[in-house]
Formats: C-alpha cells, structure tokens, sequence
C-alpha cells in the first residue's frame, strides 16, 4: 500500500474486513446505513482506497477484496501515534494508558496479561 489510509477510508475497509470481498454496492448500503453516507460518497472513498493499492477492484458487478490486512493498519496506525503524541516511546504509550483512573479491574488484568506475555 503506498500511502496512509484516512478514517473515511477506513470505515470502507472495515466493511471489508468484516464482511470479505463484497461489491461496492454492498459497501454503500452497508455505509449508508451504518453512517448515513449516499452512493456517490462511499464510491469516491473505494476508488481512493483503490488508488492506494488497499482495495482490488474485479468484474462483475464491481467486486472489491481488502489487498492490506487489518493487523497491518493496526500496526502502522499504532506507530504513527506513538511517534506523532509519544516521542516515538512505547513506555510513555503505555504509561499514559496506565495513568488513566477510568480503567476497570478487567482492563489492568488484561494489559498485565500482555505484558507478562511478552517476558
């Protein structure tokens, strides 16, 4: 993929992610429904994301497949906010998470399930 992906775009490879390839139809009555956004819009954001490399577009009936995985975007998008909000400091991340006060018992348990894991 050549190039970031924006949140408008993301929400029409989340249709992907989820659902599998899928025409751009479906895509828009999926997106009109789920954010109110008409065809023209959601057409727009698929030949964009086109134009990047992260959707492959077939015939017939304007079949579109994810050619980036989630974990992929996860990760990039992960990196590009430690670097832009942390200084590049996966501690600092992680210390901002840990100094939230709203952070229920199940949520400590699990970010310290992680972190034993990665021992």
């Amino acid at each position: 993929m050549d190039n970031k992906l924006y949140d408008s775009e993301l929400k029409v490879m989340d249709v992907l992610w989820r659902e599998g390839d899928c025409t751009a139809a479906h895509i828009a009555e999926v997106l009109g429904r789920e954010v109110g956004w008409n065809v023209n819009t959601t057409y727009t954001l698929i030949k964009r994301c086109i134009k990047k490399g992260a959707i492959q577009r077939s015939e017939p009936r304007f079949m579109c497949r994810a050619l980036v995985d989630k974990s992929t975007v996860q990760t990039a998008e992960t990196q590009e906010l430690i670097g832009k909000l942390f200084d590049g400091s996966e501690d600092k991340l992680f210390a901002a998470l840990l100094g939230r006060r709203d952070l229920s018992a199940e949520q400590i348990a699990r970010l310290r399930r992680i972190v034993d894991e990665m021992k």
